[in-house]
C-alpha cells in the first residue's frame, strides 16, 4: 500500500487542520477505504471511514474530526476507532467510539501519512516544531480471527479531547510504555490500556530509576524493535508498521531501510532522548 508525504497550510483562507482532514479523506478513499461520512458544514468537521482488511471482507471503522478554539489558539484533530457505524449518530456517539486528540495547527502542517487495508497511521510536524502521532484500526494479533475477531487500537496524543495546544509540554506519543492515550479493544467490548514493549522494559529503554541503558545502531544499521502490546495478563500482538528505534546517533525525519522497507524516524513531541523515537514504515 502507498504512503503520502507533504504539507498543508492556510492558503486560500482554509485553516491547515481542515485541509489535513481533507488530505486524509482523499488519500484513504484513493487507496481502498470507503468514506462513510465527510461533513464540512459544522466547525468540527467529520470524517468516518471503513476499511476491509487483508481479507477484503472485514468492516473496520475509524474516523477523524477537528476541534478548535481560536481564542485559546489550538486547532486539533481527533483520531477515533469505532466498532460500527450508525448514520444517524454523531461522530462522538458512534458505536464503541474511542477518541484521542492530536494537536495540530491552523498554519503549516508537514505530514507523513500511511495506510494498509486495516489501519491508518500518521505523523505531523507542527508549530515550533513538535511531532504528533496517531494510529487507528487493527493491529497484528497473536491469535486466530476466531479467537480475536476485532483487534483494534485507538491511539492519539491526548486522553480524550481536551483543550490542549501543541505547545503543551506534558502530552506524549501513545506508544511509549503504558499510556492512557493508547487503547485496545478486548473481546468483551471494553477498551483497555495496554503496555507497549520495549518501552515498558527498563533494561532495554532505560526508563527506570537508576537504570542507564539504551540501544544503538550496529555499523549504522538500526534493526528497530516491533512494538508489542501486552499487560500482566498476556501478550496480544504488535502494531503494524510502527517500531521502537534508538535515538543514538539518530535524528528526527531520518529515513532508514529496515528489512527492505523505508522507515521514517519521529520523536515524541519535542523530546530527543535515546528512547524518545519511533519509526513509521512508509507502506
Amino acid at each position: 500500500m502507498p504512503h503520502q508525504i507533504g504539507f498543508v497550510d492556510n492558503s486560500g483562507g482554509v485553516l491547515a487542520h481542515y485541509k489535513m482532514l481533507e488530505t486524509i479523506r482523499d488519500f484513504a478513499s484513493a487507496n481502498g477505504w470507503t468514506v462513510l461520512r465527510y461533513d464540512t458544514a459544522p466547525a468540527n468537521r467529520e470524517l468516518i471511514l471503513k476499511g476491509v482488511g487483508y481479507t477484503g471482507e472485514e468492516e473496520i471503522f475509524v474516523g477523524f474530526r477537528t476541534y478548535q478554539d481560536a481564542s485559546a489558539d489550538y486547532y486539533n484533530l481527533v483520531a477515533a476507532a469505532f466498532t460500527g457505524y450508525v448514520p444517524g449518530n454523531s461522530f462522538d456517539t458512534q458505536p464503541g467510539a474511542m477518541l484521542s486528540g492530536v494537536p495540530a495547527h491552523n498554519n503549516r502542517i508537514d505530514y507523513w501519512l500511511t495506510l494498509t487495508p486495516q489501519r491508518i497511521a500518521m505523523a505531523m510536524k507542527v508549530g515550533t516544531p513538535v511531532y504528533e502521532s496517531c494510529y487507528v484500526g487493527k493491529f497484528l494479533p497473536y491469535a486466530r480471527p476466531s479467537q480475536y475477531p476485532y483487534p483494534v487500537i485507538g491511539a492519539g496524543m491526548l486522553i480524550g479531547t481536551p483543550a490542549t495546544r501543541f505547545s503543551d509540554t506534558t502530552h506524549s506519543m501513545p506508544y511509549k510504555g503504558a499510556r492512557a492515550n493508547m487503547r485496545m479493544r478486548f473481546n468483551d467490548g471494553v477498551w483497555r490500556q495496554p503496555e507497549c514493549w520495549p518501552w515498558n522494559n527498563i533494561y532495554l529503554t532505560g526508563t527506570g530509576s537508576g537504570v542507564q541503558t539504551q540501544q544503538r545502531d550496529t555499523g549504522a544499521y538500526y534493526p528497530g524493535n516491533s512494538v508489542v502490546l501486552c499487560d500482566t495478563q498476556g501478550v496480544y500482538g504488535e502494531l503494524e508498521g510502527i517500531r521502537h528505534i534508538s535515538g543514538f546517533n539518530n535524528a528526527v525525519e531520518n529515513t532508514l531501510v529496515i528489512d527492505g522497507s523505508d522507515w521514517v524516524v519521529f520523536q515524541d513531541v519535542s523530546r530527543n532522548g535515546f528512547n524518545d523515537y519511533y519509526a513509521l514504515r512508509m507502506d
